[in-house]
């Protein structure tokens, strides 16, 4: 019986080092599910040297791309308020995206929450994070508007740019989450 000791830890070890196999998939597969592939494909590709190709690591990688995005928004939108001082419905519009880009319970809040879901291997709130961070940026640019027949501000300054940018990454990490919940 002694014999069999050696072959059944190897076994064992063999089936618990497959559960925690890394998921890898080609960047295309990710990037066709989003509404850019090529900004897609030119992030992920663009990864810096020591970040693998794993499914967590690329998440983990988009999610940093993204809170930083979000950083550098919050960034420009406090100089917007600054610069608007003298426009009111200028500085109300740059107040509430500060709001929805900054607070705990909006985008920057939203982008730890989503690190946090993948740290402990919830993809589904990974996916949840994520779609919480478009809604507030989203809510930002094309939802804040007093009532529903009154359109939105109209954003001539960098803030729309930054937050499309904002949104491809978070489709990134979508696909990616989809691709967690499905392997």
């Amino acid at each position: 019986m002694g014999r069999f000791s050696p072959l059944v830890l190897v076994f064992l070890l063999f089936v618990a080092s497959s559960s925690y196999e890394a998921k890898v998939v080609e960047v295309n597969v990710i990037c066709k599910e989003t509404q850019n592939p090529s900004f897609c494909s030119s992030l992920l590709n663009s990864r810096p040297c020591g970040i693998g190709a794993d499914l967590v690591s690329l998440a983990q990688y988009t999610i940093d791309v993204v809170r930083s995005n979000v950083t550098n928004s919050i960034t420009l939108i406090k100089s917007l308020i600054a610069q608007s001082a003298n426009d009111s419905k200028a500085s109300a519009h740059y107040k509430l995206c500060l709001e929805f880009f900054s607070s705990d319970a909006c985008a920057l809040g939203s982008v730890e929450d989503t690190e946090k879901r993948l740290k402990e291997g919830d993809y589904q709130g990974v996916n949840l994070g994520a779609s919480a961070v478009w809604t507030s940026v989203d809510s930002c640019i094309s939802g804040d508007a007093p009532s529903p027949s009154e359109p939105p501000y109209p954003d001539h300054s960098l803030l729309p740019k930054y937050a499309s940018v904002i949104e491809q990454v978070v489709q990134i990490i979508l696909s990616i989450s989809i691709l967690l919940l499905h392997n």
